[in-house]
């Protein structure tokens, strides 16, 4: 308790203390929801384990808009609720719960038709800013003349636009923010075990009284006892019913999201453009010198674990951004791509996947446990606290409700008084500005860490590489601090070079192993095999950027 490293001596005693203790709560997955309710869990007092078989934030919640936001197209299906929750989480990420990692973010909606579009966006607008209520830290939405436009975002084309909408939301490193809301648990007291696999669950009578896992390292399989098994599986919610041998009351339908990543040369824009679709809404999103874009909305029916894009799917995206963007964008300009997997819950088999809320569902088939599924990135901690009320009454002790809302993430506390240190930092380690910014915007207040690295080895302070802000000794504490067990960890999830990067981060694979391998206790068969399997990895997503399955 209170220490907030994921490293592998904190594995193996949470490998151990799963077989050792008796738990109030055993939460399977960790995504963001998964963490999320092992964070609410244990800030409520209780016993709490968490399982997830690959790794942290490994599947949907590493693959999303990367935005922090209400929800503009859900006003549309009059989903005011949501949209209201949204929002107010919003402004609670951006001020309190984690102003390190979630990061205001500037929109423009451009407007074709003088009257029409400019009345109907311009209340949609309204209403999305009255529903976040009286705490307003993001300013209020503003209309931009065909000459404003052109000159906060000279990419949009002139002769289609008469105008446009400046509103703002928020975005976030989907994987980081996930890593991080798992620290946070670990910190009040949660057994975090990534590599660990849920196989069955334990019954006594009509009650589930814990599950049996299996460790992948050892291949052991250890009899893990909670008082209530809480399931946070997203798009394996189905899968896991079925093998538990239990029936929900609600089925998970996988909606593709795919995104693509432009350099910042590629669009002349000082802001973030979101965009009216057939089906849905494509975000131009400013990313660190670069732009994401997306996202696409297609009904998935294929392997869970290795959603691909197409090239269907990425020239989707570049024809709809390339109605409104001047020069066009271009495949050549294409330097990543990856896709993701939205759980939607569905209780007709023949909803379109466009048409169904984002709204989520708690289920509770059998005493003993409870499975929460659906919702959407920005809703996470509504999600675990109505997944974990609901699943403390199985347990025979007065819970009290959840504090989620006013608990802060690790990083968090003093964020605001070492922005305005950088400048003496700088001059006390030798370290750019530029980079101390870099680290305070991923870590907060947990910096100190990584300098405390960089005092010990100074060849840590080094970028990585020329073309990326990564530091080495983040690499390094990738794996000392934040649980990477492998290179796939590293280039995919603690940084984002696998789509940050032309090459998908192949390239710097090899010394990225090298500098986990004392931490981790590699041998150099260990290095290369993890080097090997992280290039298969790769050369799939790089397929998938030309349009290749694989």
């Amino acid at each position: 308790m209170f220490d907030s490293r994921l490293n592998p001596k904190q594995h193996r005693t949470a490998v151990s203390e799963l077989a050792r203790q008796s738990f109030d709560v055993l939460v399977i997955g960790g995504g963001v929801t998964g963490v999320g309710a092992a964070l609410d869990a244990a800030s409520r007092g209780l016993r709490v384990a968490l399982v997830e078989s690959g790794d942290i934030a490994s599947g949907t919640s590493s693959r999303s808009s990367k935005l922090i936001h209400g929800g503009l197209r859900y006003l549309e299906q009059y989903d005011f609720r949501l949209v209201r929750e949204a929002l107010q989480e919003r402004e609670a990420m951006v001020t309190t719960l984690a102003p390190h990692l979630v990061k205001p973010v500037a929109f423009l909606f451009p407007l074709q038709d003088k009257v029409k579009d400019r009345t109907y966006v311009g209340a949609g607008l309204t209403l999305y800013d009255v529903l976040r209520g009286f705490q307003r830290t993001l300013p209020w939405h503003k209309h931009l003349s065909q000459k404003g436009v052109a000159e906060v975002a000279p990419s949009i084309r002139q002769d289609v636009v008469i105008g446009a909408v400046k509103y703002f939301d928020a975005q976030v490193d989907d994987a980081r923010h996930t890593m991080m809301i798992a620290r946070t648990a670990l910190k009040y007291g949660a057994i975090i075990a990534t590599g660990v696999k849920c196989e069955t669950l334990i019954k006594d009578g009509s009650k589930v009284v814990g599950a049996n896992v299996r460790d992948s390292e050892s291949g052991n399989l250890i009899k893990v006892s909670a008082g209530v098994t809480v399931m946070c599986a997203g798009i394996w919610s189905d899968e896991l019913h079925e093998q538990f041998g239990l029936t929900p009351g609600y089925e998970v339908r996988m909606s593709k999201g795919v995104h693509i990543v432009l350099p910042g040369s590629a669009i002349a824009s000082e802001v973030g453009i979101v965009l009216k679709t057939p089906v849905s809404v494509l975000f131009v999103i400013p990313w660190d010198g670069k732009w994401i874009l997306g996202t696409t909305d297609t009904e998935y029916t294929g392997d869970r674990a290795r959603p691909l894009a197409t090239r269907e799917d990425v020239d989707y995206i570049i024809d709809q951004a390339n109605r409104i963007l001047a020069p066009e964008i271009r495949i050549e300009d294409v330097i990543g791509v990856y896709a993701g997997l939205r759980p939607l819950v569905s209780s007709k088999a023949d909803t379109s996947t466009t048409k169904l809320s984002r709204e989520h569902t708690v289920d509770r088939p059998m005493a003993g446990f409870v499975s929460v599924a659906g919702g959407k990135y920005t809703t996470y901690r509504i999600m675990a606290e109505d997944v974990i009320d609901v699943a403390t009454q199985d347990l025979p002790i007065e819970v009290g409700k959840s504090i989620t809302d006013k608990l802060p993430l690790v990083g968090a506390e003093g964020y605001n008084a070492l922005l305005n240190q950088i400048p003496m930092i700088s001059s006390d380690t030798g370290i750019s500005e530029a980079s101390l910014t870099h680290l305070l915007n991923r870590y907060g207040s947990l910096i100190s860490e990584i300098l405390t690295l960089i005092e010990r080895d100074s060849s840590l302070g080094e970028l990585l590489t020329e073309d990326l802000p990564y530091l080495k000794a983040e690499i390094f504490y990738a794996a000392s601090h934040e649980g990477a067990r492998c290179v796939e960890d590293v280039i995919a999830r603690r940084t984002r070079i696998s789509f940050e990067s032309p090459d998908a981060g192949i390239g710097v694979a090899d010394e990225i192993a090298c500098i986990i391998a004392p931490v981790l206790g590699w041998s150099s068969r260990d290095r290369k095999r993890s080097v090997k399997a992280y290039e298969q990895y790769a050369e799939r997503e790089l397929a998938s950027k030309q349009g290749v399955n694989s």
